[in-house]
């Protein structure tokens, strides 16, 4: 498969703005992420932590109520792994564009946006209005084909350069499983590679070097072994790494896939070099192996095109999700080459060999119906533009305050996508067992400040995912951005 130039498209009145204004100087960032974990903690003083809780006592009673309620019913009380759950998470009753609400009535700028899949903003009119006439005509699901169905895949395929066909599914997690299926099934190979750190679901074959890389199996309580014996993972900007095991893998029968998200592992938390997704293609091509992008974020965030565009790569198969439905649930999909995605052929009467997926709820009419006016708005707004330049103020101003305070925290962004890391949890070297055992106590601490940093951000009005990371969207003006600075700062002032 042949590989494009770059993509940087000039911002004119009839051509959308790039999602990501500039790629960050990556050398640049690991030697400031090294710095970050390499000195001591810079968290909440002590004397003002007080201060903050006080905050959740006096003014989130309702989600207090809600969430002891919630213990009783809901292992840990918590359904959402990327909410903010700190002291206790909160209960909202109402999300609208750039905020939310809570039960108790205070206000929110809202940075989590679903954990991403808003980028128009939560709860967009438009799409609501549309939502609400297919559920008036015919309901969320028939089990049948729709006409949103087809509107939407045709989109898609017409948005992403890699995708001649579609193949929709219930989330994320499903698309990637299936991916993994499918490219398998077609090389009729078993490995599959992996770059450590990232996150794609939480199927048992890839819960395996999640979020730190080089943990290989520490998450997968409850997976027996075997489902995860033809899994492998390297480092993120690696390539020799990638490459012995492209080797070895050659001499047992070959390699499936690699699979990555082309920001680099968790929307970037480790960023990759610029040319790194085209070097890994040219590994993909010169041992067989399918190229899997996971653009369950980029997808539409970093443009109708996504990362494939953004880099001028080709993968083989697309996995999607998140702003797939823009919002709405069941938001997932398998997209590429027609030669591999006719391995999915569907229906109960064929007898074609394929890798069989499925879902009963998969391609419902209320999902394909707000995928498909949330594209189109995202379309005519350049939403991925608008809040690529969103996220850009926002980085250049908590690298201000930042400086400013003389604290060593690091932000940077990737569009709309804008990393905020003040304990460095995600960011130390675990490249090995030695390593990782190494600094297991001095984590349990970075994770510790990190929730007390999520606890003060979100008395002081902001809603972030993790603490970590933030997502804007169109529904961000200057406005907004600004009054986010200022809380921002207000919480910098208490470490």
């Amino acid at each position: 498969m042949s590989n494009l130039a770059p993509v940087h498209i000039a911002a004119s009145a009839s051509a959308p703005r790039p999602a990501i204004s500039a790629w960050p100087d990556v050398d640049k960032l690991y030697r400031r992420f090294d710095d970050l974990v390499k000195q001591p903690m810079r968290p909440i003083r002590a004397d003002k932590m007080p201060q903050v809780m006080r905050y959740f006592d006096d003014r989130c009673q309702g989600s207090k109520r809600l969430a002891e309620r919630a213990k009783a019913v809901i292992p840990g009380g918590v359904q959402h792994n990327l909410a903010f759950n700190h002291p206790f998470p909160l209960a909202i009753t109402k999300a609208d564009g750039a905020h939310m609400t809570d039960v108790d009535g205070n206000r929110y700028i809202d940075f989590l946006q679903a954990g991403g899949p808003t980028l128009l903003g939560s709860n967009h009119p438009v799409v609501r209005q549309k939502v609400n006439e297919v559920l008036d005509s015919c309901g969320p699901v028939t089990g049948l084909l729709h006409e949103y169905e087809v509107k939407l895949a045709e989109l898609v395929c017409q948005s992403m350069p890699a995708v001649d066909m579609v193949r929709l599914l219930g989330s994320g997690t499903e698309a990637v499983m299936g991916a993994v299926r499918l490219a398998r099934a077609y090389t009729k190979k078993k490995w599959i590679i992996k770059v450590g750190g990232a996150y794609h679901g939480w199927s048992d074959q890839l819960v395996y070097g999640m979020r730190l890389p080089g943990t290989g199996r520490m998450e997968a309580v409850g997976i027996p072994r075997g489902a995860t014996g033809n899994t492998q993972e390297c480092n993120p900007n690696d390539l020799d790494a990638l490459r012995r095991k492209l080797q070895l893998n050659r001499l047992r029968g070959g390699t499936a896939a690699v699979l990555l998200e082309p920001l680099g592992p968790e929307s970037g938390t480790r960023p990759v070099h610029p040319d790194y997704n085209r070097q890994v293609r040219a590994l993909c091509d010169e041992f067989g192996a399918l190229m899997i992008f996971d653009e369950v974020v980029t997808g539409f965030r970093v443009g109708m095109g996504g990362a494939q565009a953004y880099f001028g790569v080709l993968p083989d198969l697309t996995v999607l999700g998140k702003c797939l439905t823009g919002g709405y649930p069941m938001a997932g999909a398998i997209g590429g080459r027609k030669d591999v995605m006719m391995l999915l052929v569907g229906g109960i009467g064929t007898t074609a060999r394929r890798a069989f997926v499925g879902g009963t709820l998969s391609a419902n009419p209320l999902s394909c119906v707000a995928g498909y006016h949330a594209l189109l708005e995202a379309q005519r707004t350049d939403a991925a533009g608008v809040a690529g330049r969103a996220g850009d103020r926002l980085r250049q101003g908590l690298e201000a305050i930042i400086a400013r305070l003389g604290l060593p925290y690091v932000a940077y962004n990737l569009g709309s996508i804008v990393h905020l890391q003040t304990s460095g949890v995600l960011l130390l070297d675990t490249s090995n067992i030695l390593k990782l055992l190494r600094v297991k106590n001095e984590a349990r601490q970075r994770k510790h400040m990190m929730e007390e940093m999520g606890a003060a951000y979100t008395a002081h009005g902001l809603i972030t995912l993790a603490g970590s990371r933030v997502y804007t969207s169109l529904a961000d003006t200057d406005e907004v951005i600004d009054d986010a600075l200022n809380r921002f700062e207000d919480v910098f002032k208490l470490v």
